[in-house]
C-alpha cells in the first residue's frame, strides 16, 4: 500500500469529521437558542448575538480542520 496513499484517505477522514462536528455543533446552538427564546423572548437579542458569535467560532474550527487535511492532502 503506498504511503501517500493512506495520508491522503486520513485527511480527507478528518475533514469529513471536521464538518460532521461543525453541523452538530451549530445544530445544538441553535436548537437551544430557539427553546431560550422560546421561553425569554425579552432576551433573544442578546440570545441571538451569544449564538452567531459561538457559531462563528465553531466554523472557524472546523475550517482550521479542514485547511489541515488539505495541505496534508497536497503537501
Amino acid at each position: 500500500m503506498d504511503i501517500d496513499l493512506t495520508y491522503s484517505g486520513l485527511a480527507a477522514l478528518g475533514a469529513g469529521l471536521a464538518v460532521i462536528g461543525a453541523g452538530l455543533g451549530i445544530g445544538k446552538i441553535g436548537g437551544s437558542a430557539m427553546e431560550s427564546i422560546a421561553r425569554q423572548p425579552e432576551a433573544s437579542e442578546k440570545i441571538q448575538n451569544a449564538m452567531i458569535i459561538a457559531a462563528a467560532l465553531i466554523e472557524g474550527a472546523a475550517l482550521f480542520g479542514i485547511v489541515t487535511a488539505l495541505l496534508a492532502v497536497f503537501k
